[in-house]
């Protein structure tokens, strides 16, 4: 055996103990963290612009609860509504597309508990802007959250 070979399982337990001790601790609490405005850039349209807004519960160090939403750039939750025009659904397909969107908040708030780091949470296609929104939400209220 070489003397590089040698050293090679040393240099992997030095790098995992090193990686180890680099997790970031969080105070026990909850936080709100809030995404940047995000703004279709496609001219004309208007469709997904807003933000998220994520509350964590913190206990143990660990994500205990998790909730998202997002808004409109205005303020107006997008609810069960959102794709709407008018109170009427006047284009199915945006409104089913809205909706999907809209429903992934609660998936990816229980895949973060689940999984306890927002690079595991899996994104969901159809709702990608949200996704986004999501990990930068979490990564602020995180911030608030670190020891």
């Amino acid at each position: 055996m070489t003397r590089r070979m040698l050293l090679l399982p040393a240099v992997l337990l030095l790098c995992l103990s090193l990686s180890a001790c680099g997790e970031k601790s969080y105070a026990d609490g909850t936080y709100t963290g809030r995404s940047a405005d995000y703004i279709n850039e496609e001219e004309g349209e208007e469709a997904g612009n807003g933000y998220g807004v994520v509350e964590l519960t913190i206990s143990g160090g660990q994500i205990t609860a998790c909730t998202y939403q997002t808004y409109e750039l205005d303020g107006t939750l997008k609810d069960e509504d959102y794709g709407k025009e008018n109170g009427e659904i006047k284009n199915k397909d945006f409104f089913n597309k809205a909706q999907k969107a809209r429903g992934a908040c609660e998936n990816y708030a229980a895949q973060l508990v689940a999984k306890q780091k927002v690079k595991d949470v899996d994104a969901i296609s159809g709702a990608t802007v949200n996704y986004n929104e999501f990990k930068e939400a979490v990564a602020d209220a995180l911030k608030q959250a670190e020891q």
